[in-house]
């Protein structure tokens, strides 16, 4: 059997990956080794590791390298303190390959320690485009891995026109889309999300009619941070409508983003939003596809959304030219824009499905393709 440790960072690169976690470990000719690391084990960001434990994943090593500060100088940290605790993690595993998940920071710490390691590394969501760093560690990771499990057409388009070998890339969909598959055949909001995940503000009980937040820093527009989560918490005060607001992630300009809507918080009466760290991933999607709206700049919104068929408001350039359906409206950080485009997509209502980013059958894809294909850490590049 071949032994494949994946390497999980974050909270969204768990719903990225989920479902393929589940294929690997139930492949006959595949043992799982799913490794922990960075803010997917921190409290502040919604320990999404306890979801995984949950699921029945057993974890075989934890990894905690996060450094305190949420700036240009703690990611660069994190990522260096990442390669050297991950080289051990892989020396004690020895895994037949590793397995790293798109585009996080963090990522870059899998790909380089697995690389001077001489293991074959699998790059599961290469070959898209963003608007900030994100672009350039998913570029550069693809350089460093030796097999590409891609989510679209033009992904794998791209990771061949970068130089990699095209037999060694899989156009595979992204393993979330599997999830909203399954949520869209049973979609019912069968839980109540403050009674089973807590979180604080104002009390959203029965109230079937509501909107959606998850905004993130921009890393190369870090030092905005505030202002364009002002902006985005002005414009929902002033639509008053009951609101589901998640807490950003943990890169640059995270504690600009907190500290902005504390802030907020402090100074105004906000009786509409209620605000959460994380849940699991199929109940996110549940209330997303029971919202009449997401905004913000989370990938979320151009990858499970279009399947979902969910109206976003994208704000601002952090997913500046990443492939996307007609349901999403972009906007930049304005009040009366981000209004108004909200308005106009309630008044639209939901779409039709889209399937750009797969059809729901990534993960056992992925599984099957890292048990058949060749595995190795050489390759002769065709430039």
């Amino acid at each position: 059997m071949r032994k494949i440790c994946v390497v999980v960072t974050a909270r969204p690169s768990y719903s990225r990956i989920k479902t393929a976690l589940r294929a690997i470990d139930e492949h006959p000719e595949l043992e799982l080794q799913l490794v922990v690391a960075a803010s997917a084990l921190l409290g502040r960001y919604g320990t999404a590791v306890k979801y995984m434990e949950k699921d029945g994943f057993t974890i075989k090593a934890k990894v905690f390298n996060v450094l305190e500060g949420e700036n240009l100088t703690a990611m660069a940290k994190t990522t260096g303190l990442g390669i050297l605790e991950l080289a051990s993690v892989f020396e004690r595993l020895e895994p037949d390959a590793v397995v790293t998940v798109a585009d996080r920071f963090e990522t870059m710490s899998t790909a380089i320690a697995a690389s001077y390691m001489n293991i074959p590394l699998i790059h599961v969501q290469g070959g898209e485009v963003t608007g900030n760093i994100d672009e350039k560690v998913r570029h550069a990771i693809t350089k460093l891995s030796d097999l590409h499990l891609v989510a679209s057409p033009k992904a794998k388009e791209r990771v061949i026109k970068m130089g990699e070998i095209p037999e060694k890339v899989y156009d595979t969909g992204c393993p979330s889309i599997d999830l909203a598959h399954e949520v869209l055949n049973d979609y019912k909001l069968d839980f109540d999300p403050m009674a089973r995940y807590g979180g604080v503000g104002a009390n959203m009980k029965g109230k079937s009619k509501y909107i959606v937040v998850m905004q993130h820093p921009v890393t190369t527009e870090y030092q905005e941070a505030r202002h364009h989560v002002e902006k985005t918490l002005e414009a929902i005060q002033e639509l008053n409508m009951p609101t589901f607001w998640f807490w950003p992630n943990v890169d640059a300009g995270s504690d600009g983003t907190s500290k902005g809507i504390r802030a907020f918080r402090e100074k105004h009466d906000i009786p509409n939003i209620h605000f959460f760290k994380n849940m699991e991933p199929t109940d996110f999607l549940k209330l997303l596809k029971n919202s009449q709206c997401l905004i913000g700049n989370s990938s979320v919104g151009i990858r499970e959304c279009a399947y979902l068929g969910v109206p976003v408001v994208n704000i601002g350039s952090r997913q500046n030219k990443r492939e996307r359906g007609r349901n999403v409206m972009d906007v930049e950080y304005d009040q009366k824009a981000i209004i108004a485009a909200i308005r106009q997509h309630i008044e639209n209502g939901h779409y039709a499905p889209d399937k750009i980013y797969g059809d729901g059958s990534a993960g056992k894809q992925i599984a099957d393709v890292i048990a058949k294909e060749t595995l190795t850490f050489h390759k002769v590049l065709q430039y």
